[in-house]
């Protein structure tokens, strides 16, 4: 077994690959439904369990750290940055504490602790505790503002207030919502809301990566959404200017130092508005919907290899940001609810010079629901190009070229309904 191991936490098999290629022995904690052959040929041992299960999941880590002597935690998935850090803290491994990703997790938890750390790049946030309270909330901080869950993802449940006779709405929805089994309730249950002040103006990501406490902005990324906010797209390098970014660098390299991440990467969702950057957002992981793979291919940095390799002193730690070669982007694929009956256009997409891939998760007979939040979305185009610009329009052809065609049902029309 080699000199230096890891412990990995979920994620996607490239995790385990990257790990090994760099020379690292791996443990790996994954829920017994994710393991594959694949991974069984790759790690030195397997701890098949549900992770969030922190009963289950203190004794066997503690065996297994004595037995194989991992000297980092890491995970790259939402589900496993609570008990990486609990692993952390157990073991006294160095990496992010249990506090600060649960601080992270935690969305009315990290605007309580903002609003007296650094006011300035946060709003004002409240828990939903009755009808009254978003009535309340709306006649105190002004319309529209934001309601959604405390710990929700990928925009489940996300509503926008924009006045008081849509009180009633919200307050229906979260009535509706709460408890709800929604696909990864095990993981993210809704029960929790909050409100916060709505903010204004483009949305960005910044993907940065901290070593030993210092925090270097690899990409910022800019967000494409649709109208009930869910992500129908990403580019890097984002489309705004010098002034703009450097105000955004410095809100996120503040709200960083501010929750207490030491190491390891980070994903913070922000926006521009007119007074300047504000944090909707934070996880102490590489962002979703494959950014960091557009953030590989427009600035040649692997932040996945680095998640998982750099506690194990195998990489340099960069000494500032690197510079971009070229722009990357990603779109989203969508088609009307309903049942598929024809896929068309794939090949030809693929084939389009600088298209790098085209992910399609349905197929003939599969179900289209509607479009509620990311877990909605049918699958992905990722493109290059020499800009940003091109690269937003070579991913829209390619989206184009596709053509997913679907027949409405009853299952879809019952998704519509509620």
């Amino acid at each position: 077994m080699s000199q230096q191991c890891v412990l990995i936490v979920g994620g996607r098999i490239e995790n385990v690959r990257k790990a090994k290629e760099q020379g690292l022995g791996v443990v790996y904690l994954q829920q017994p439904s994710q393991f594959t052959p694949e991974h069984a040929a790759l790690v030195d041992a397997a701890l098949l369990v549900d992770y969030t299960d922190w009963s289950v999941t203190e004794p066997l880590v503690a065996a297994a750290h004595r037995a194989y002597g991992f000297t980092s935690v890491v995970t790259t998935t939402e589900a496993g940055v609570e008990p990486a850090g609990r692993i952390s803290d157990l073991l006294g491994l160095g990496g992010v504490s249990h506090e600060v990703a649960r601080l992270l997790r935690d969305k009315l938890s990290m605007r309580r602790h903002l609003a007296v750390a650094a006011p300035s790049v946060s709003v004002a946030a409240e828990e939903v505790t009755d009808r009254e309270s978003l009535a309340a909330f709306g006649a105190a901080h002004g319309y529209p503002f934001i309601v959604k869950p405390v710990d929700g993802i990928g925009s489940l449940g996300l509503q926008l207030v924009e006045s008081a006779d849509q009180i009633g709405r919200a307050w229906e929805t979260i009535t509706r919502l709460r408890g709800s089994d929604h696909q990864f309730a095990r993981f993210f249950p809704i029960e929790r809301f909050l409100m916060e002040e709505y903010v204004s103006g483009p949305e960005l990501s910044v993907e940065a990566f901290t070593f030993a406490g210092r925090h270097v902005v690899v990409a910022v990324t800019e967000k494409l959404t649709y109208d009930n906010f869910v992500e129908l797209g990403h580019v890097v390098p984002a489309r705004i200017g010098p002034a703009d970014e450097a105000a955004v660098v410095a809100c996120v390299t503040a709200f960083l130092d501010a929750v207490g991440v030491v190491s390891g990467p980070s994903h913070t969702e922000v926006r521009l508005s007119e007074h300047g950057p504000r944090v909707i957002e934070s996880h102490n992981r590489p962002g979703g919907d494959r950014i960091r793979d557009l953030v590989e291919e427009a600035y040649g940095f692997d932040i996945e290899r680095y998640t998982v390799a750099w506690p194990g002193g195998g990489l340099p730690a960069l000494e500032e940001r690197p510079a971009p070669l070229r722009a990357a982007a990603t779109r989203f694929l969508a088609a009307e609810p309903g049942t598929v009956t024809a896929v068309e256009g794939l090949e030809a997409a693929r084939a389009m010079d600088g298209v790098v891939d085209v992910d399609l998760s349905v197929a003939e007979g599969g179900l289209v629901r509607p479009l509620r939040s990311s877990f909605d979305r049918l699958g992905q185009v990722i493109a290059v190009a020499p800009d940003a610009d091109a690269a937003v329009a070579l991913c829209e052809k390619a989206c184009a070229t596709i053509r997913v065609g679907t027949t409405p049902t009853p299952a879809a029309a019952a998704d519509s309904a509620g």
